[in-house]
Parts: C-alpha cells; structure tokens; sequence
C-alpha cells in the first residue's frame, strides 16, 4: 500500500496539476471514443500499450478478456457494454488478447481448475476457443488459443442488442488484438495480416 499511496502522492502533485484543463473538462464531459475489453491481467494496461489520455478509453477488463455472449438479465458486463455503446456512443469496440495469457493457459494445458470453481466456470465463455483451436502444443497452442478467443469474444460481443443495433447502423467497428508483451507488437487477428501497430 506504501507504493499506491505514494504514487497517488505524485499524481496530486504533479500529474494532475499538468492536467488541469483537461480533468476540468472531463469533469463535466465523458464522451469517449472507444471501448476497450482486454483482460485483468496487470501486464496489460490499455491506456500505456494505447498511449491514451484520461477519458479517452472505456475499459471492461475480465479474466481471459472473455465477453459472455448476451443472456438476459443482471451482468456487469453485459451493463458495461450497452452504457458505452447505447449511452456514451463508442464507435470502436477493441477486444484484446495477450501473450502468456493465464486464462488460455490453463484452458490449453486442461489445468486442473476443481480447487477454483468460479474460475472454471467463467473460463466456460472460451469453450468454442477452445473447440477451433486445436493446432500446435505448448507455447503454440496457447497463441493459437489467445488469437482464437479474440474472435469468439468479438462473435459473442454481436450478440448483445446495442453493438447488434450498432452494427446494423454503421455506426461501431470491432477490432480484434493480440499484444506481444515480450515485444510490445499489436497485431490485428481480426483482419489478417495487418499489424495495429508495430514496435518501433
């Protein structure tokens, strides 16, 4: 905790005083531009790896970057989801995979998940990940299964009514990423063979 309350420290005394004009405005105005679904992991960090400012990114963050396809009824995510699509009026939505992704992991090697039921359970939204990728062993298998989720994810994303409406409208884009962290690449699984970006 020293390290987060020093940290916070810092922020009041040098971030935000940097910022001012910027919290000033965003204090009276949300209105960001994409929303990003990537995992819990703490490796990845949306505003670093996008390099965005404050109120820039709407960020849904879960284990495995798994998106449950639409169900009705109370879901956070699923909440998350229509506010920044239906309310705020995203126009991008970026589902984000990652290297070493220890949700995939545990789902290639078959991980023995009896001792953490919830985590077995959720990890049941990547079922038909785990039915397409089927290629390779170790370290292969799990990029292929990382790559894999990315686009079941953005297939069950479809399924919730306001990114269906969206769609229809023209009005949202899906994107599908996988961050390398070893090398800092972000390649685009959703239209293959482009790079979102390449590390410099």
């Amino acid at each position: 905790m020293q390290d987060l309350t020093e940290g916070v420290a810092r922020f009041q005394r040098d971030v935000h005083p940097a910022k001012a004009e910027l919290f000033a405005h965003l204090a009276a105005t949300h209105r960001p531009t994409t929303l990003f679904i990537s995992c819990s992991d703490a490796r990845v960090v949306p505003e670093l790896l996008t390099q965005s400012e404050p109120g820039e990114l709407f960020v849904i963050r879960t284990a495995g970057n798994l998106v449950p396809a639409y169900t009705p009824g109370s879901d956070g995510v699923a909440a998350s989801i229509e506010y920044a699509v239906a309310v705020l009026g995203v126009r991008d939505i970026v589902v984000c995979g990652h290297s070493a992704c220890g949700a995939m992991t545990a789902l290639a090697e078959n991980h023995d998940l009896s001792g953490a039921p919830a985590i077995a359970d959720w990890l049941r939204h990547a079922d038909a990940s785990r039915a397409r990728a089927t290629a390779g062993t170790g370290a292969e298998k799990v990029d292929a299964l990382v790559r894999e989720n990315v686009l079941a994810q953005l297939a069950n994303l479809a399924t919730h009514p306001s990114v269906a409406r969206a769609l229809a409208e023209h009005t949202v884009t899906l994107h599908g990423w996988v961050y390398d962290i070893p090398t800092g690449s972000v390649e685009d699984v959703a239209a293959p063979g482009r790079q979102a970006a390449r590390a410099v």
